[in-house]
């Protein structure tokens, strides 16, 4: 795995690290990822395959933190990675493993047994499901809403100046939209624009509709009045969709989080992380960036703004459709404290197995 950007100005301090140095370092790295607690020297004395006393052990954690790659969370303590630390730590010295055959037969029975019930959104939310459960994290998913199926649209006035969009799938999701209305506009040109738009909704995705509401439009406005004609468009323009803000979020297994709590901190990153997944929008723009990179991305801790107060880190892939287009991400959240080696492989590898079912014919969107 290369190393990130983020490193570019630290990077070659820490390619000097001597084998010794790495070794110590990555007892200190996996004693935290497996148990939470700080390493001390005695304890790396004896996990690091080469002789060395305590005292030795001690003067390189001092080189270490030195560089900023640990830390004492209290005097006399052991040492715990920084956040930089785990970037190095992921970036350079992280040895992936593979997903067992076990897990990745359960994967894709599971994710093709939610494809058969023919709906997208089922396929994603039991892949949210899975990495939850393998992971003992938090499993999130993105999806764009213009694959939704539609089943009704309709215009309700509000007050002389904005309408409310009411849209409705075929699996009963319901979604509104403030609209503005032009000024002085009659009561019937609202009535207009709803039959117009009903007759024309029933089974198409939002980018089917637009593209046919366009085309109806072209042929008919002649018979449309005007202001009715701008109070589609205007309508439809709100439901175009195709970038981030027109995303949902698919987040299932929040509560694995509290599982493996070890202190009263602990808790308290988790009810912060908690928070930070309330905000779905900001969610959705962090994961959006793993989108942009077409390929699997790990955040650590402030390298994102979203969780730099929980300290949670953020693995996760894109996933794509039968032409081959980036649709969305799926992944897991949950501490810094994630096996990266076990969840790196598996989000991969959920991500492709989601990638090949929704390639797959006979799935409807919604």
């Amino acid at each position: 795995m290369p190393l990130d950007p983020f490193l570019s100005a630290t990077a070659p301090s820490l390619a000097r690290l001597d084998e010794r140095s790495r070794e110590i370092f990555r007892q200190i790295v996996e004693t935290y990822l497996a148990t939470g607690e700080p390493a001390g020297s005695r304890n790396i004395s004896r996990l690091i395959p080469m002789t060395l006393s305590p005292a030795s052990v001690r003067n390189v954690m001092a080189d270490l933190e030195a560089a900023g790659l640990i830390f004492a969370p209290h005097t006399s303590a052991g040492r715990l990675p920084t956040e930089l630390g785990l970037r190095f730590f992921v970036d350079a010295l992280l040895e992936i493993g593979d997903v067992s055959e076990d897990e990745r037969n359960s994967i894709e029975t599971q994710v093709r047994a939610a494809a058969r019930a023919q709906t997208v959104d089922g396929v994603l939310a039991e892949a949210s499901n899975l990495l939850s459960g393998l992971s003992r994290g938090a499993g999130v998913v993105t999806t764009g809403k213009t694959d939704v199926r539609l089943k009704h649209i309709e215009f309700v006035p509000l007050d002389p100046s904005r309408a409310l969009l009411i849209l409705v799938s075929e699996d009963g999701e319901v979604e509104n939209r403030l609209v503005p209305l032009p000024k002085g506009l009659p009561s019937s040109a609202l009535v207009e624009a709803t039959n117009f738009l009903s007759a024309l909704t029933r089974g198409r995705t939002l980018v089917e509709l637009r593209t046919e509401v366009e085309r109806t439009l072209a042929a008919r406005r002649a018979e449309l009045d005007e202001v009715t004609a701008r109070v589609v468009e205007s309508g439809m323009a709100s439901w175009s969709g195709g970038d981030k803000a027109e995303r949902r979020l698919i987040v299932r297994g929040q509560t694995r989080l509290l599982h493996d709590l070890r202190a009263i901190e602990d808790l308290e990153r988790v009810r912060l992380l908690f928070d930070d997944l309330e905000a779905k929008q900001e969610v959705v723009d962090l994961l959006g960036r793993a989108e942009d990179a077409q390929g699997l991305r790990i955040f650590i801790g402030s390298e994102n703004k979203l969780f730099s107060l929980s300290g949670s880190s953020t693995i996760v892939a894109p996933y794509r459709d039968g032409q081959g287009r980036v649709v969305g991400v799926l992944g897991v959240i949950g501490p810094t404290r994630l096996n990266y080696a076990r969840i790196v492989p598996m989000v991969d590898f959920t991500a492709r197995v989601v990638s090949r079912v929704l390639a797959g014919p006979g799935i409807d969107a919604a």
